[in-house]
């Protein structure tokens, strides 16, 4: 997300359990019932900071906002938001080392950009031709091992910006363009009050079912499903499950956490909240961890994980707008607040993947911030060990 950019330059765990409870009417502020205790449970292993404008092979590292291992090689794969304003769009490989005891290595291994239809590089949003992408999420296919990424476009904030739509991507291992997975109904810039917000689109793909599904999430309520979220009221973002030729398994409504502090008076930035990642559950296609990330002028991040399945929820695909609707949201299990693991600073972040499987038969989970290329902010790699 961007946002993030603008204002940071202008200015143990909870549990996890398979058993839900019971799915509910949303009332008007988008928020879930709460959720019960126990089960399993969620550790911090470590982390590393990545060193801040690290250069590698001629480019920066940084603004890396999606992260996914390689079912392939066993080596992770990290999208940067650059969007050409440094050096082209693009992505890295790299090896991370990690145990039970801590992240050990961040060892970058090589970088490619991402390609236009016609072989071209994407050109910074400078150039005024409505072609400028704006690179969030990546992932493995995990029949092919080829790329799929997502980006969110740009929804015009005045007259004679051009409109880039959001766009799900095929490439290839080195970033050739190979085609676009549909985008899932109302996931598109529309002109009034309809359709995706500004900086508020596609940021959260991931593939479950063997590889059979590809589900996407949009990071906060379209325009007409209702207000943003604020310090009394949550909101409803849509989770869209499709399958490999696009067509739509169902659409559902995640309920989005309220804002956590008051903003600082004094700051001309209003909060800004939503989801950046979501990741299915290898033996479940229908659960994910969610990822909510908010941030706050004069209170920092509070990034959030939530266990959360569409099991019982309804399907809202038909449905033009959510706003006044009831109907039953994904239901929702906390899984670890970052204030309460014990990491040396949270911050942006905004991707996450499976790990290795460590010999205690813990599952880690492998998370990215992304710095926005700022000096007050990291790149840190953060590994949890999930029982």
């Amino acid at each position: 997300m961007k946002a993030s950019l603008t204002r940071r330059a202008c200015a143990a765990a909870l549990v996890l359990t398979a058993t839900m409870t019971p799915a509910v009417a949303v009332p008007p502020d988008g928020k879930a019932a709460p959720a019960d205790r126990g089960g399993v449970q969620a550790r911090l292993l470590g982390e590393k900071i990545i060193p801040h404008q690290l250069t590698f092979r001629n480019t920066t590292v940084g603004g890396l906002s999606g992260i996914d291992r390689d079912p392939c090689t066993g080596d992770y794969v990290m999208i940067s938001d650059d969007r050409s304003y440094l050096q082209p769009a693009r992505f890295y490989t790299a090896k991370i080392g990690v145990d039970r005891s801590g992240v050990h290595s961040v060892d970058f291994t090589g970088t490619h950009p991402l390609r236009q239809p016609d072989g071209s590089f994407y050109p910074p949003p400078t150039a005024g031709d409505g072609k400028a992408v704006d690179p969030e999420e990546l992932r493995v296919d995990p029949r092919n091992c080829q790329y799929v990424w997502a980006q969110e476009g740009n929804r015009p904030k005045s007259a004679g910006e051009p409109v880039v739509q959001p766009s799900i991507q095929f490439a290839t291992r080195t970033g050739e363009y190979l085609g676009q997975h549909p985008l899932a109904p109302h996931y598109r810039v529309t002109t009034g009050d309809w359709g995706i917000r500004r900086n508020q689109a596609v940021e959260a793909i991931t593939f479950g079912g063997g590889g059979g599904l590809l589900t996407s999430a949009v990071e906060g309520p379209l325009l007409q499903d209702g207000l943003e979220p604020d310090l009394e009221h949550g909101a409803l973002i849509r989770v869209t499950q499709q399958n490999r030729q696009g067509q739509v398994r169902g659409q559902f409504a995640y309920p989005l956490e309220k804002i956590f502090a008051e903003s600082d008076p004094t700051s001309p930035w209003g909060p800004d909240t939503g989801v950046p990642a979501i990741l299915a559950f290898p033996d479940d296609p229908d659960r994910y961890l969610v990822l909510e990330r908010t941030w706050v002028a004069g209170a920092g991040y509070k990034i959030r994980l939530y266990d959360a399945t569409t099991h019982g929820a309804t399907d809202v695909r038909d449905m033009g707008s959510l706003n006044g609707r009831e109907v039953a949201p994904m239901r929702k299990k906390p899984v670890a607040d970052f204030d309460d693991l014990g990491l040396s600073t949270v911050d942006n972040t905004e991707g996450m993947t499976w790990g290795p499987t460590l010999p205690n038969g813990e599952q880690t989970l492998i998370l990215v911030s992304d710095d926005n290329f700022a000096e007050n902010a990291v790149t840190q790699i953060v590994a949890l060990g999930i029982r």
